[in-house]
């Protein structure tokens, strides 16, 4: 572990991930919910024989190619990021963290780009059913690349099936289906692929309304925002879903970013939830972190608790009290206290370094034991990154920018569930078209849909600081030894390079859709 840490260092490879994983999620969600309309309208067109329906396969096909493309390149970035930035977190996880990307590599995405090519270059050159076969093996392929992904994730957030090496002071695996089958993972894996289809939904839904709104390609649009209204309607009610599930498994395994992403700093029975509000830093601190009030809010009596509990009597633990320990009643172990208990099982770690430099045998028997000591994980090694910690309050996440992005994803996700819901109303009254205002906020919605999914990410994320392995390991132990200078470059570089793409692939997306689906069958 870093003893001197160099936090500059630390901001900057922060910074240099949270560049390429924003970038990157820019392209995932759209791959993942695209990937599967094509799929459902290719299959319209496999069953009727129709032209028209080819026709509009091959457009909504060609910018969901476009996408992926440029998905890919920056996947690759993200991944090698870790071996190079995050070394130390790589060593002390990489057995289990290593096996979801490598399944992810060897399986979901060999899967997705074997067929791909076929998807895009097997036209006239197979028979319809093989190149549909095709088309639906890239969408599944897609979404267990992200399952994978996620799963990786997931741990990170919430580490299960494993068990310390202290020989190489690394984590193993030990029970695979646990990680696989970790309630986070399955509750972001959800979450993740609904928000994606909802947000192709609302995509297709977009670039639909543009070409009504043009009185151009009315056949394709209107089918089109028919079969897309109904996959997002259907996927925004699963967002708010599984969204819920989500909510209810982190109050359990990550309080302090539940906590967080309500401003929620005083416990308390019949809890309420928060609907829209604005902070202000208040006179109260914990520690050197001043808490924050709010300037105006508008709550819903007791939600909060039924939310976590399922009864308005549950106790929903604050901020302050899961930093400094609650009472007695609610037994919650203060940060302090974690960190005392962090201390003592980096101490037995070192002293088990030092029994083997002096080749003590018995000695080193003797730790080897306090290491298969359930009592001893139970209460001491699960708080291991606590030890790293200042002071207590450094547990406590960035406040404001985590109520924000989750009132905001939230306030979206319920945004679209109505404009699926409206689309689906006027298209069965045949008044869509001449519902031009609707078309606009429609059209307009297509950027709203990348901020929701974004402000999810960026919660998921920012909402676990200062852990980068929830309790194990805090960011600041988990960095390269780099020079800031070198960080700093590559910073720069991606920043541009990968602005760069976003602009090509918003100016190919843009020049596609212009051309429309009858000239590019040309």
């Amino acid at each position: 572990m870093i003893e001197n840490v160099d936090m500059s260092l630390v901001d900057w490879s922060r910074a240099q991930f949270a560049l390429t994983a924003i970038y990157h999620w820019i392209f995932v969600p759209l791959t993942l919910g695209l990937s599967f309309l094509v799929a459902m309208m290719e299959t319209v067109y496999v069953r009727t024989g129709r032209e028209e329906w080819k026709r509009m396969t091959r457009f909504w096909m060609t910018l969901f190619g476009i996408n992926f493309a440029i998905g890919v390149a920056t996947g690759i970035i993200l991944e090698f990021e870790f071996g190079t930035n995050w070394s130390n977190y790589s060593w002390f996880v990489g057995d289990i963290f290593g096996a979801p990307l490598a399944i992810e590599g060897i399986l979901a995405f060999f899967l997705e780009s074997t067929f791909v090519a076929v998807m895009f270059f097997g036209w006239n050159k197979v028979s319809k059913k093989f190149h549909l076969a095709s088309s639906w093996l890239v969408a599944i392929g897609a979404n267990l690349s992200a399952l994978w992904i996620l799963v990786a994730n997931a741990w990170m957030q919430n580490p299960v099936g494993m068990v310390f090496n202290p020989d190489t002071a690394r984590n193993e695996m030990v029970d695979f289906w646990a990680v696989l089958f970790n309630p986070v993972a399955v509750d972001k894996f959800l979450h993740t692929i609904f928000s994606g289809f909802l947000l192709a939904s609302v995509f297709v839904m977009g670039v639909s309304a543009w070409f009504l709104l043009k009185k151009r390609e009315e056949w394709m649009a209107k089918r089109s925002i028919l079969i897309a209204s109904i996959f997002g309607l259907f996927s925004s009610l699963m967002v708010a879903l599984t969204g819920d599930s989500s909510a209810k498994t982190l109050a359990v395994v990550q309080p302090v970013k539940f906590a967080a992403f309500e401003a929620h700093y005083t416990g308390g029975r019949n809890a309420g939830l928060t609907v829209i509000g604005l902070l202000k830093d208040s006179d109260r601190n914990i520690g050197e972190k001043k808490e924050k009030d709010f300037v105006f809010s508008i709550k819903i009596p007791n939600m909060l608790s039924i939310m976590t509990g399922g009864d308005k009597d549950v106790y929903v633990p604050g901020i302050r009290e899961l930093v400094t320990g609650g009472n007695n009643e609610q037994n919650i172990l203060s940060v302090e206290k974690k960190m005392e208990n962090g201390r003592i099982a980096l101490q037995v770690l070192n002293d088990y370094k030092n029994a083997k430099k002096a080749n003590n045998k018995e000695q080193i028997e003797s730790v080897r034991n306090i290491f298969r000591d359930k009592s001893f994980i139970d209460n001491y090694f699960r708080y291991f990154g606590y030890a790293f910690l200042r002071s207590p309050e450094d547990a406590i996440p960035n406040v404001p920018i985590a109520f924000y992005s989750f009132h905001l994803m939230v306030m979206l996700g319920f945004f679209f569930i109505a404009v699926c819901a409206i689309s689906i109303f006027l298209l069965l009254r045949g008044t869509l078209q001449k519902s031009r205002w609707f078309l606009w906020i429609v059209l307009l919605s297509i950027p709203l849909a990348y901020i929701a999914s974004e402000s999810g990410w960026i919660l998921a994320e920012m909402g676990r600081q200062p852990w980068i392995i929830q309790d194990l390991m805090p960011v600041s132990q988990a960095v390269s030894h780099l020079s800031v200078g070198s960080v700093m470059t590559t910073f720069i570089l991606f920043a541009v390079l990968f602005t760069a793409l976003l602009i090509a692939e918003v100016s190919i997306m843009i020049r596609q859709i212009k051309i429309g689906p009858k000239h590019q069958e040309e």
